[in-house]
C-alpha cells in the first residue's frame, strides 16, 4: 500500500505534459466510443426488427448474423477486420474523413476498429431491443390492431417508445461496457489512451522523473471509471424524466387508447 500511495509515484502526473499525454489518448477513446454507440444503436434496432419481422427466412437469416457476431471474442472481430480489410476501403476512408476530425481519427486502421466495434455491440444491442420488444403485454400490440393501426404504426406509437424505456439500463450497460472495449483497438496500432499509457512507462524517466506502470494504468482506469459513472447517471435521469413526462414505469403501460390519441393529435 506504500508503494500506491507514495507521493513519489505520482510525481510524473505533474510534471511536464505527461498527464495531458495520457488525456489526449483518452479523448480519442472517447471519440471512438462516442461513434461506435451511434451506429451500433441505428444498425441493433435494425436487427431487432428484422429478427421480429414476420418473414421466416428474413427473421432466421438475421438471427444467424446476430448469434455469430455476438458470440465472438471482440478481440478476435478487431483482428480479422483488420487483416481482411482491402486496403481501398482504409484509403477510402481515409480520403472521405472530415477534415475537422483528429489526425488519428482520420487513419484507415480506425475504419477497421469502428467497424468491428459496431458489428459486436450492435448484435448484442439488437438482443437486448428484441427482449425489451417482446417483454411487453401481448395485449399492447392487440390493442393498436383494433384501434386500426398499421404495423408501422404500432411499432412506432406503442410498442417501441414503451419498449426502449425497458431496455434502457441494459442498453446503457452495453454501451459503458463499449467504452472500455475501445481499449482494445491498441492492438491494431491505434494511438490511444493504452498505447499513450505503455509508451509513457516505456521510458525510465519520461519528463524527468519515473512512471510506475501500476500508478499510470490507475490513473487511467480513474478516467473511465469517470466516464462510465457519468453515463450510468445520465440513464437514470432519463428513466426518471420519462416516467414524469408518461407518468409510468417500466411495468406494462395501460391507457393505450389515450396515448394513441395523444400521438395523434400531436
Amino acid at each position: 500500500m506504500n508503494y500506491l500511495f507514495d507521493p513519489d509515484n505520482w510525481e510524473w502526473v505533474t510534471t511536464g505534459n505527461n498527464a495531458r499525454f495520457v488525456f489526449e489518448g483518452f479523448l480519442v477513446n472517447l471519440q471512438i466510443a462516442v461513434i461506435a454507440m451511434i451506429f451500433s444503436l441505428i444498425v441493433g434496432l435494425g436487427l431487432a426488427l428484422a429478427r421480429l419481422s414476420r418473414n421466416k427466412a428474413v427473421g432466421l437469416a438475421v438471427s444467424g448474423w446476430i448469434d455469430v457476431w455476438r458470440n465472438l471474442p471482440l478481440i478476435l472481430v478487431i483482428l480479422y477486420i483488420y487483416v481482411a480489410m482491402p486496403q481501398s476501403w482504409k484509403e477510402g476512408y481515409e480520403s472521405l474523413a472530415p477534415g475537422f476530425l483528429p489526425d488519428v481519427l482520420e487513419e484507415g486502421n480506425i475504419f477497421a476498429a469502428l467497424l468491428a466495434l459496431v458489428l459486436y455491440n450492435s448484435a448484442v444491442l439488437a438482443e437486448i431491443m428484441r427482449a425489451g420488444i417482446q417483454s411487453l403485454d401481448r395485449g399492447q400490440g392487440e390493442a393498436a390492431i383494433a384501434l386500426g393501426l398499421t404495423y408501422w404504426q404500432r411499432m412506432r406509437i406503442v410498442i417501441l417508445p414503451q419498449g426502449l424505456r425497458r431496455m434502457l439500463p441494459a442498453t446503457v450497460s452495453q454501451l459503458i461496457t463499449l467504452n472500455k472495449d475501445t481499449t482494445l483497438v491498441s492492438i491494431i496500432a491505434i494511438q490511444e489512451v493504452m498505447r499513450h499509457g505503455r509508451i509513457l512507462t516505456g521510458q525510465n524517466f519520461f519528463g524527468g522523473v519515473q512512471a510506475p506502470i501500476l500508478q499510470v494504468f490507475l490513473f487511467i482506469g480513474f478516467m473511465f471509471i469517470l466516464v462510465n459513472l457519468a453515463l450510468s447517471r445520465l440513464s437514470r435521469r432519463l428513466e426518471v424524466r420519462e416516467q414524469k413526462r408518461t407518468g409510468t414505469t417500466v411495468k406494462p403501460v395501460t391507457g393505450l387508447e389515450d396515448q394513441v390519441v395523444t400521438v395523434r393529435a400531436r
